[in-house]
């Protein structure tokens, strides 16, 4: 059974630089064809889809969050990690990680997700 975990500090100041890890469980991030990723749901609206750490190590961000994006993982650690620099309050969201087995596929498996809240 396949597990993620988010962690981080659910408070960020404005201009700052929000950080998430994934903490994943019960199969490695560099198996053949996954792909994780990172969504955000704002208050009050639908899920928004940030980006994604390919099994191969490559990435794919959202074009709307590309310049500020960046997704590295750890595959000793088995955890891949979400940076989304000079944050505003409209980045305030819970935000998820989650596993789609191939580029199009549905996700089969998500974190229980964390809210975050920037607020100076």
């Amino acid at each position: 059974q396949v597990q993620l975990q988010e962690s981080g500090p659910g408070l960020v100041k404005p201009s700052q630089t929000l950080s998430l890890t994934c903490t994943v469980s019960g199969g490695s991030i560099t198996t053949n064809y996954y792909y994780w990723t990172w969504i955000r749901q704002p208050p009050g609206k639908g899920l928004e889809w940030i980006g994604y750490r390919a099994y191969s190590g490559s990435t794919y961000y959202s074009p709307s969050l590309k310049s500020r994006t960046s997704i590295s993982r750890d595959t000793s650690k088995n955890q891949f990690t979400l940076q989304l620099s000079s944050v505003t309050p409209e980045d305030t969201a819970v935000y998820y990680c989650a596993r789609a087995p191939g580029l199009t596929g549905p996700y089969d498996y998500w974190g229980q997700g964390t809210q975050v809240t920037v607020s100076s």
